[in-house]
């Protein structure tokens, strides 16, 4: 029995249900940002905070600080800057030796309608790419990137 198949046609079905199991399975998450209008630092705080909860962060025991840094005027924006703060303490070690810090940058548009969502990205240190939340997907293994650099780094240097 002969049937017409095109070889190519099905490897590119194969290929869209894999690809959309995989978005399926990291379903890139975010939050409702609050308008420009209702923006204060403290509603900045709160929202990178649920914004975090987001994430799907696998190894228990990580926890981490959040403080804002300084306002920053500029031309066309004010610029919001936070850092997010991540550690893994452990029972033995209850000041890391490592953290790793996630910059975040809330900017509220001076020219754009005022009832608009704030902007916001991310950045993760040691790390030049820009994160938009809602564009992409959170790893964990960033943080962990940073903290085995760091303590490789340490483990280098005689102090």
């Amino acid at each position: 029995m002969e049937t017409d198949v095109n070889t190519s046609e099905t490897l590119t079905a194969m290929e869209m249900d894999s690809t959309n199991i995989a978005q399926s399975e990291h379903k890139i998450k975010n939050i409702d940002w609050i308008s420009c209008k209702d923006f204060t630092i403290d509603i900045g705080e709160q929202q990178i905070r649920k914004y975090m909860d987001t994430w799907e962060i696998q190894q228990p025991g990580w926890l981490y600080s959040l403080r804002f840094l300084q306002e920053t005027e500029l031309e066309f924006k004010t610029q919001y800057p936070y850092e997010a703060k991540w550690s893994i303490p452990t029972p033995t070690a209850s000041i890391p030796r490592a953290t790793a810090s996630v910059y975040f940058t809330i900017e509220i548009s001076k020219i754009k309608p005022n009832t608009l969502p704030v902007d916001v990205h991310f950045l993760v240190e040691t790390n030049r790419s820009k994160h938009i939340p809602g564009q992409t997907r959170f790893r964990e293994k960033w943080l962990m990137d940073v903290i085995e650099n760091k303590t490789l780094l340490m483990d280098t240097v005689d102090f």
